[in-house]
């Protein structure tokens, strides 16, 4: 089995080029969707959220997400222990969904913050997807229904497209010109002759 870690920037398309990876069979670990799951339902989690923001942010047993972007996204320290409550309980979720498929010849990860949260460490090979940054903006803007001052502050806080590439192995520029298909069958190609994984 080889695991794969996806990232990129806010806006570089990298779910649409896990959902090609989809297409192939391939089972896909949508971290932004699992962590939302897990602050909902996770005791540990809410229990720690409680303690350092205030018990106002479960509603009907839910976290208020939105106010809870509002708090961490302008904080770095908040930020900072959120991601310290979150990350290791949807790293151990992670590592029980990859038990769970042992069989399959490929899992991925799809994670925004695949490297910052150190989650590379769980994974065979990380695959970035590039795209520049005024097409990452534009993106954003449309889909969120957000002003390019709220879109800029998330690109912050996240590391440089630039600082990514540097730390994968494999990268994807989905820039509205190049075949995000070919692309992907070209590192399917790749990987299934790499040596490293045989």
């Amino acid at each position: 089995m080889i695991k794969i870690g996806i990232t990129g920037g806010i806006g570089s398309g990298k779910s649409v080029v896990c959902d090609l990876f989809r297409l192939h069979d391939i089972p896909v670990f949508d971290a932004d969707r699992e962590a939302k799951h897990l602050n909902d339902t996770s005791p540990v989690i809410r229990e720690q959220i409680t303690s350092h923001f205030g018990e106002s942010l479960y509603i009907d047993d839910k976290l208020n997400r939105k106010e809870f972007a509002r708090l961490i996204f302008h904080d770095q320290k908040k930020l900072t222990i959120a991601n310290a409550i979150i990350h290791p309980v949807l790293a151990g979720y992670f590592q029980e969904w990859c038990l769970q498929r042992v069989a399959q010849p490929y899992l991925i990860i799809d994670a925004a913050i695949l490297i910052e949260a150190g989650f590379q460490r769980f994974v065979d090979t990380v695959l970035i997807v590039t795209c520049p940054a005024d097409i990452r903006l534009e993106r954003v803007m449309k889909r969120d229904h957000s002003t390019r001052n709220e879109v800029e502050t998330r690109m912050r806080n996240q590391l440089p497209e630039e600082e990514k590439v540097k730390q994968g192995d494999f990268v994807i520029c989905n820039d509205n010109r190049q075949s995000l298909i070919r692309q992907v069958d070209d590192f399917l190609q790749t990987l299934s002759h790499d040596g490293r994984f045989q």
